[in-house]
């Protein structure tokens, strides 16, 4: 067995990792696409102050490029470093949309973001603009195939357990691909980005305004920022309703650990807008019911019942026991493949095997399972509600806020006077962390939401480790953060930096105020 604290430091370690990466991904795939937008209207009109707007805001963008691609780097090697059985379970469908990646998406982004920046004065306009645009489908294509990937571990469709190689097997390449939970994963995420790159473009236009600087400058990335920002904050609210959806299709202990779900209400189920969890007695000391909400959201739907998290820990108890006959069975076949009795009983109970699994955390065999140790292997099943309760609704309650700020944002930029609405441009700068959090907290939901699963319902976490000592983990734990806050400072310095200049650190002339530090 592996010990507990190897399984956390390792799940610590990829956590924080990834939470650092996606501090720089959402901009990247946010900022790109205002890129276009601003050198499209520069080639329609031969506006000038487009092509310095697509130039500055393009150079704030390459900063975080690089410094993403940097921290981006290292997760991939840590499925094989920190994750080794779970390459070698998982490897061979898991790897494929890497690989995929990488060479499709990530060598066209990267080559498109060379030319972007070295190609104005080497290309027409037209051809610039077709490297933007290669650029922004490059990186979208990048979220894609990742998100794919990360799909099919919330969601294992299109492969199948193989007791001969003793791994999981790709028996569906397009159902992979087209994963419901992975389409919607892609579409909710890269909005996210897009409402993250429309809000850093809003906020320091805003402070450009307020400091009266730069005017005309800020006054058209200022609009362009709030109607696209407005566009992409709709976006996500409704495609966070469909992933919601996806999210009760496929993963009902999730769904029922996010709303505070203990018992299964009739059709439809009310939402919990406000809610005090006691888990130890697994019901609500209070909550503030919004009738039918849930059912809708959660099955499209007014008489499909949502499981409570009751009656999901009693079927997963029905799937553990069944799970018990699947390991049994599967070693018997470890020992002769030839054992017709033993293929039999695994092809009967194999949907179960990952439940079998989880007892391994704390039996070695399964002889010795008690229904004490099949008690605890059922309260892992679920994550801890209180957590996964207030991260989502901390996600939407920021998202609706910043749809009230683009908004009002768009609102006054079709009346023109929101140069003038200094309350408004200084909200619009003080809410520049709020997408970010958003997004943090989203994945947080998504990925903790998981456990106990590396992927849903067929491999525990706590096997997919590697066997490593915990003061390696320690030390490279620290050393990866203590890495990333650097490269983290390093970028606000030089957005900051940036920033400040303004457009006028273009050196085209044409700003009075270029000086400025």
């Amino acid at each position: 067995m592996v010990s507990e604290q190897l399984v956390d430091l390792s799940r610590l370690q990829f956590a924080a990792t990834a939470l650092y990466h996606f501090l720089f991904v959402p901009l990247t795939i946010g900022m790109v696409w205002l890129l276009v937008i601003m050198e499209s209207v520069y080639v329609m009109t031969a506006n000038p102050l487009y092509k310095d707007m697509t130039r500055f805001w393009g150079k704030l963008f390459g900063i975080n490029f690089a410094l993403g691609v940097t921290t981006g780097i290292t997760l991939e090697f840590q499925f094989g470093t920190n994750w080794a059985y779970y390459s070698h379970y998982v490897g061979d469908i898991f790897g494929a949309p890497l690989a995929i990646e990488g060479l499709m998406a990530f060598f066209l982004e990267s080559t498109m973001i060379g030319l972007f920046f070295f190609g104005w004065d080497r290309l027409a306009r037209k051809e610039h603009l077709l490297v933007t645009i290669l650029m922004a489908v490059g990186t979208n294509l990048s979220a894609l195939w990742i998100l794919i990937a990360n799909g099919w571990m919330q969601n294992p469709v299109g492969a199948e357990f193989s007791y001969v190689t003793m791994r999981m097997e790709m028996t569906d390449f397009w159902a992979v691909v087209f994963n419901p939970d992975a389409q919607a994963k892609f579409v909710h995420t890269v909005s996210a980005g897009y409402v993250t790159g429309a809000m850093f473009v809003l906020s320091i236009s805003s402070w450009y305004l307020l400091r009266g600087r730069d005017v005309e400058f800020a006054k058209r990335s200022f609009g362009i920022a709030a109607a696209f920002g407005f566009a992409s904050v709709c976006s996500v609210i409704v495609l966070g309703d469909e992933s919601g959806y996806t999210v009760g299709e496929a993963q009902q202990t999730k769904l029922a650990a996010m709303e505070a779900m203990w018992e299964t209400e009739p059709a439809p189920a009310a939402f919990n807008l406000i809610a005090i969890p006691n888990e130890a007695e697994m019901k609500n000391d209070f909550a503030i019911e919004i009738p039918w909400v849930m059912g809708l959201i959660g099955t499209r739907s007014l008489d499909k019942q949502i499981p409570g998290i009751k009656e999901i820990k009693a079927k997963n108890r029905e799937r553990i026991v069944s799970g018990i006959e699947a390991v049994t069975a599967l070693d018997a076949l470890r020992r002769n493949q030839n054992d017709e009795a033993a293929r039999r009983k695994f092809e009967q109970h194999k949907a179960d095997l990952g439940f079998g699994l989880l007892l391994k955390k704390y039996v070695t065999r399964l002889d010795d399972v008690t229904p004490a140790i099949i008690d605890k292997a059922v309260n892992d099943t679920v994550p801890r509600v209180a957590p996964m309760f207030w991260s989502f609704r901390l996600m939407v309650a920021l998202g609706f806020a910043m749809l009230l700020l683009f908004g009002l944002s768009l609102w006054h930029s079709v009346k023109g006077d929101f140069a003038d609405r200094r309350g408004l441009l200084r909200a619009a700068l003080y809410c520049l962390p709020m997408p970010w959090i958003a997004c943090e907290v989203g994945w947080f939901v998504a990925e903790y939401g998981r456990q106990p699963w590396t992927i849903y319902g067929v491999l525990p976490t706590h096997l997919s480790v590697s066997t490593l000592s915990v003061e390696s983990l320690y030390g490279s734990l620290a050393g990866f953060v203590g890495f990333y806050t650097v490269l983290l400072i390093v970028e606000m310095f030089l957005m900051i930096k940036f920033a400040r200049q303004g457009p006028g650190s273009l050196g085209t002339g044409r700003y009075a105020n270029e000086a400025h530090a």
